[in-house]
């Protein structure tokens, strides 16, 4: 059963169209992703579904479902406790004690998923930073469990340990859910439906992120194909009618016409859509450093009375990219902070190695002049380039045009990365202290960012939350709970120990089956190279045979000849998906 639906959904700002005629339903019980690119219109359709801005169209939600929302930056001010504000969830239902036990219970496991400690319990909402009241907005979303639960960006302000039991929660969630990310692998876990917005228009995908990857590039591939054999038929026709003009007799005239009448009423097919721009970046680690890159030492820091962390000990080498992990509120982006001169330790020591050149990515974009307009904000930290090094360099981060001269206090979370990161590529650091780099970036970012990362020669100290991402790149994981209060050696048999069994395991299982599956892929690649050599070639003879003056006037051999040429055309489509 249809619980909603979008039909002919356009929406405008100004001259500048962000949905275009997007229509998509969603059924009972369907987990719908909705990915694109930054700017894409995802929030928007958000809106328009809550019906919070102008648009034509129209939005269906079936009789007496309730929708919940959750927005990037929720609004969360109260002077109640966390844990009051989230039993209020419950107050119309609470009849008697053993609701009230039942009902405390759920809010008590809700808030301990979320991250929340016992002691944060009785703090006041207002109190609570601008993630955490994000954390608390998704709670009490999930304790109220509307019919259709929608969700903008979810994973945002989560450790590992959360974003894995979120997951498995909405998995088996009964509601309807159509959440925004750019978690791949949430979306992989979460989602049984993907909606890609592109260019204003949307396409509905069944299946995880995975299946929807796949599904897109061959749908590209296939349309690209139709549509140059459609071009080869209108040109083949468009010849076979100039030549019947040539000849200019009566039965010349009339094979003419009746071409063009068929050409006329033939169905065009377009070309694919040009993808959406993604950034194009490199990191040039200039020369390089010494073996022995970064030593930490005792280190500790406390806030007040608070302890971060204490007694931190590790240790870096050259080339490794090395990834700090740990649950939110443990220090993380305090010790890159601290690496980065921002904070000095309460404690303990820190040793940069010889000829260390340190770039720094702080995932709040403090180092950003909000009062600067993007030009000036990169011309001003790089004095010695010209302007248009300055302006090619803006370029690859998609700032061109007029969006050189935003201020940077108008850029969205999304822009701002993007400039952060673009600050980076001009000067050559042989070592990057990352804090959440992907954080605000959309997939094509990150996977642009991914790549050049991959590429670079020099040393990476990252914080991130992005499985994905720190698969892609992680060499050594530092785990800052579990290195509190040890000696580096003794920290890294204990991680090795904790890991090396459950994921050797794992990978084994995983390199067995890839291996299976990548001979059987082979072997089909290889049959079916053979059989295109085969028909490419009968194909070439057809074309020739088409084009000769002789059979010109054999209507019934060029029929046969057209029939076969169609026939080889749809074997080789399928032999050229077997072959991508």
């Amino acid at each position: 059963m249809i619980v909603l639906g979008c039909d002919s959904i356009t929406l405008s700002f100004g001259s500048e169209v962000v949905l275009d005629n997007l229509t998509f339903s969603v059924n009972e019980g369907d987990r719908l992703g909705i990915v694109g690119a930054n700017g894409a219109g995802k929030t928007s359709l958000f809106r328009v579904i809550r019906d919070e801005v102008n648009y034509t169209g129209n939005v269906f939600i079936s009789s007496g479902s309730t929708v919940g929302i959750l927005y990037q930056n929720p609004i969360v001010e109260s002077e109640n406790t966390l844990f009051d504000e989230l039993i209020q969830v419950f107050h119309h239902k609470i009849e008697n004690d053993y609701d009230i036990y039942d009902y405390k219970y759920q809010v008590d496991t809700i808030l301990h998923k979320l991250g929340f400690s016992d002691e944060e319990f009785t703090k006041k909402v207002n109190s609570f930073s601008g993630g955490q009241k994000t954390r608390i907005a998704l709670g009490k979303l999930l304790l109220l469990q509307p019919d259709i639960l929608l969700l903008d960006e979810p994973t945002n302000h989560l450790d590992v340990d959360t974003l894995y039991w979120l997951e498995d929660y909405l998995a088996s969630f009964k509601s309807t859910i159509i959440v925004i990310s750019h978690d791949r692998y949430f979306l992989d876990k979460v989602a049984t439906k993907i909606l890609d917005i592109e260019n204003g228009k949307g396409k509905l995908y069944n299946g995880n992120y995975s299946s929807y990857v796949i599904q897109k590039q061959k749908d590209r591939e296939i349309q690209q194909h139709h549509y140059e054999n459609q071009q080869k038929e209108i040109k083949r026709i468009e010849d076979f009618i100039t030549l019947q003009h040539k000849w200019n007799r009566e039965h010349n005239i009339v094979a003419a016409e009746s071409r063009q009448k068929y050409l006329d009423k033939m169905e065009k097919i377009d070309a694919p859509d040009a993808l959406p721009q993604i950034i194009r970046l490199s990191f040039d680690a200039g020369r390089e450093s010494g073996n022995d890159v970064l030593s930490v030492s005792k280190l500790s820091k406390s806030f007040d009375s608070k302890i971060v962390f204490e007694n931190l000990n590790f240790q870096v080498r050259k080339g490794e990219f090395v990834f700090i992990t740990g649950k939110n509120g443990s220090g993380k982006s305090t010790l890159m902070k601290i690496l980065n001169g921002r904070l000095a330790p309460s404690s303990g020591r820190i040793y940069w190695g010889y000829n260390v050149q340190c770039g720094y990515y702080d995932q709040e974009n403090q180092n950003l002049n909000p009062s600067n307009t993007v030009l000036d904000e990169m011309s001003e930290y790089y004095r010695t380039h010209s302007l248009t090094q300055v302006r090619s360099a803006l370029a690859q981060f998609l700032f061109k045009g007029d969006d050189v001269n935003k201020k940077v206090s108008v850029l969205s979370g999304g822009e701002k990365a993007r400039l952060t990161l673009a600050k980076l590529i001009l000067r050559k650091n042989n070592v990057l202290i990352l804090d959440e780099p992907t954080n605000h970036l959309d997939i094509g970012s990150k996977e642009a960012l991914e790549q050049a990362l991959c590429e670079y020669k020099g040393t990476i100290i990252a914080v991130s939350h992005d499985r994905y991402f720190i698969q892609k790149l992680c060499t050594r994981m530092i785990n800052i709970s579990d290195y509190a209060a040890m000696s580096e050696d003794s920290s890294d048999a204990a991680l090795e120990n904790k890991n090396q069994v459950s994921e050797s395991k794992i990978a084994y299982s995983e390199a067995k089956k890839a291996a299976s599956d990548k001979r059987k892929l082979e072997n089909a690649k290889k049959k079916a190279e053979l059989q295109i050599v085969i028909l490419e070639k009968r194909l070439e003879e057809i074309e020739k045979l088409l084009h000769l003056d002789e059979n010109q006037a054999d209507y019934v051999k060029l029929s046969q000849l057209d029939n076969e040429k169609n026939g080889i055309e749809e074997q080789l489509l399928e032999l050229y998906e077997l072959t991508m």
